[in-house]
């Protein structure tokens, strides 16, 4: 059950709460004088009054109530460090004054995190040096202010769906603990004993609603098992894919004729520089595999089917010791004219707008086999589709 609505301020030196729902980090200039007034009283004061819930807000706030980083420079550098790797947003209020908030710190912090897809970024019309923070705020699509309750709302704001999490949960933020790809990884793990023992996120890459699509979190795992704790690993994901293959029985499995798409890949170690695959991938929004799959069927073939014809052979890890994603897979059987349609009609498919382009290509499983430009993964899926017609 989710607690009740409550602002809970955690200041330079102290603990973090054991959970809550979700947690913000105020960054920004810090006076270093009793002389100069901090701006974070009043955007704590704020917070209390803007958020709406559910449940805890912790709000890291990098110095004491009465002022200044007493406990010393070492131990505030790493007690913020942690406390920003556990939020889900990073606020970043600059009212800089060059003789008394300079804020030089602030801008290697806003260095080291502005890709995050966590930060949002503030500061009045009249700051000195932010143009260049602002530049790359809007080159990562980070929100941008001129006013504290404007930078405070647009932090809020990337809040939303904030999700009760306790103990090491704590360290996978809001926009990874809501993808599947990682709830499904870290249940995995828990159903077979294991528990996270420390998590870091190390990278993502946005997709198209700026949430992560790519991901690495540099982990460690109590291996139930073997009663050790592995952690010089990172784990890497993204959403699952859906692949489909589309097939025409021959007289014998060798002669089975098969439906591949070739498509650049940056990643691609080929003779031609090219992927030899399967039609598939993700559909964002799209949480039924089965539906995935015949979406991106008719993106990389133009073949549109009825979804009762596709034969489901469940979900694996393509490269488990690579990533944590998984592939559905379905099997399509091809009457020869559908084949022959597929064999005549236009080629070249694929998304553009998504940097997609892909030509269809034909072979038998025979040929296939003899192939080194198609992958292990491919030849795996198709083994297992076809062997178990």
């Amino acid at each position: 059950m989710v607690s009740m609505r409550e602002v809970i301020p955690v200041y330079a030196g102290d603990p973090p709460p054991d959970s809550w729902e979700a947690a913000l980090f105020l960054a920004g200039p810090t006076p270093r004088s009793p002389d100069v007034a901090s701006w974070r009283p009043q955007a704590v004061e704020k917070l209390h009054t803007q958020w709406k819930g559910p449940g805890r807000l912790v709000v890291f706030v990098p110095e004491r109530p009465e002022g200044g980083m007493p406990h010393g420079w070492l131990d505030q550098v790493r007690w913020e460090d942690a406390c920003l790797h556990l939020s889900d947003t990073v606020v970043f209020w600059v009212p800089r004054d060059l003789a008394t908030l300079p804020g030089f710190t602030t801008n290697v912090e806003w260095g080291r995190w502005e890709s995050s897809g966590r930060v949002v970024l503030g500061a009045p019309a009249d700051a000195p040096g932010v143009r260049y923070l602002a530049h790359y705020a809007q080159l990562h699509g980070a929100p941008v202010a001129d006013t504290l309750d404007g930078v405070l709302a647009a932090g809020l704001a990337l809040l939303r769906g904030a999700s009760t999490r306790s103990g090491t949960h704590r360290a996978l933020p809001l926009p990874l603990w809501q993808d599947q790809t990682v709830r499904t990884w870290l249940s995995a793990q828990e159903s077979a004993g294991n528990r996270l023992r420390s998590a870091k996120v190390v990278w993502t890459w946005p997709g198209g609603d700026q949430r992560p699509f790519w991901w690495a979190a540099h982990v460690g795992v109590e291996i139930a098992a073997e009663g050790r704790v592995k952690d010089n690993e990172v784990v890497l994901g993204r959403p699952d894919l859906s692949a489909v293959l589309a097939y025409l029985p021959g007289e014998t499995l060798a002669r089975t004729r098969i439906v591949l798409v070739r498509e650049f890949r940056s990643s691609a170690v080929t003779t031609d520089g090219y992927v030899h695959e399967l039609p598939g991938g993700s559909q964002p929004g799209t949480a039924d595999p089965r539906q995935t799959a015949l979406a991106e069927l008719a993106e990389e073939t133009g073949l549109h089917v009825d979804p009762a014809r596709l034969h489901s052979h469940g979900v694996r890890q393509p490269a488990a010791t690579v990533s944590a994603h998984r592939i559905h897979l379905f099997s399509l059987q091809l009457t020869e004219a559908e084949l022959t349609a597929l064999e005549t009609g236009p080629q070249s498919h694929g998304v553009t707008a998504d940097g997609e382009s892909t030509t269809l290509e034909f072979t038998t499983y025979a040929a296939l086999l003899t192939n080194p430009d198609v992958d292990w993964t491919t030849i795996g899926l198709i083994t297992t589709a076809l062997t178990a017609r």
